[in-house]
């Protein structure tokens, strides 16, 4: 009990943004336990390992090194802090990112792609460690519109301005989104149609529970499986093919979670 409220005490002066320094008691594959100078009853201190393996720092760290790192996070459940070695070995970056604002316009060149994200040299931050940019963008957050693969959106070497939406403390990056400074096509399709609405579309892509089908502006909904035919069928190859021309009905929009759901069934007679 009396270790318990040392710890709660020590943990209550610790703010995220200060700078505390330690020595590694052990190295895991998850990341490096720390033991504070300023609490050396137990090893509280914790680096995870994508930033305690960072190429910049030079070898991976192992026990009996010591460290100088700034406190990402206070997890009293856990009795834990979160802590970073790249913040205090590149502060210029950590400051940059810390003084952004979500919503924040950012402008950068398209530096990589790859088949998690983009990453992108922003024009007014500083250089990356390890990183091919500052800036990332996930592929969601790369387009509005439905697409297969990430040339048909954005090629390395091209100008953008994306949208600051978080720092990536863990990465030492910051999270941008492309789409986010574009209008939403779903919307203004959900503001001008209707369940029970009629339209005309492609079927895009099979699924094991139904079919997409690219309607109107680009905008792709789902027919269920058991939507796709008035007899049962197990599989929807059964009733369409990709590239196919089908009319379908509306049977709900979700402009919040931005879903369009459709029926190729008859309605039923009156």
């Amino acid at each position: 009990m009396e270790d318990d409220r040392s710890r709660a005490a020590f943990m209550a002066t610790v703010s995220v943004g200060d700078t505390l320094a330690g020595t590694v008691a052990e190295v895991t594959r998850s990341g490096a336990v720390i033991l504070l100078d300023g609490f050396p009853e137990a090893p509280i201190g914790f680096i995870g390992s994508l930033d305690y393996s960072r190429r910049s720092s030079g070898a991976s760290l192992q026990a009996g090194d010591r460290v100088s790192t700034a406190v990402l996070a206070v997890d009293h459940p856990r009795c834990q802090i979160l802590l970073s070695r790249s913040a205090t070995e590149h502060p210029q970056l950590w400051a940059f990112l810390k003084a952004l604002q979500p919503g924040q316009h950012l402008a950068g060149t398209v530096a990589a792609i790859e088949n998690f994200g983009v990453f992108v040299d922003l024009d007014d931050g500083p250089e990356h460690p390890t990183l091919p940019g500052v800036g990332f963008i996930t592929i969601p957050e790369l387009s509005w519109h439905w697409f297969e693969d990430t040339s048909e959106v954005i090629s390395v070497g091209e100008h953008v301005v994306c949208e600051f939406r978080a720092f990536d403390t863990t990465n030492g990056e910051a999270r941008l989104s492309l789409r986010a400074t574009q209008p939403d096509p779903f919307l203004d399709f959900a503001s001008t149609s209707h369940v029970g609405q009629i339209l005309h579309g492609t079927v895009t892509k099979l699924v094991p529970f139904g079919a997409f089908v690219r309607v109107e502006g680009g905008i792709h909904g789902l027919i269920h499986l058991s939507e796709l035919s008035d007899t049962p069928i197990e599989t929807p190859d059964e009733a369409v093919q990709i590239g196919d021309e089908v009319t379908v009905t509306i049977t709900d929009i979700d402009p919040v979670r931005r879903r369009l759901a459709l029926s190729r069934r008859r309605p039923p007679a009156e």
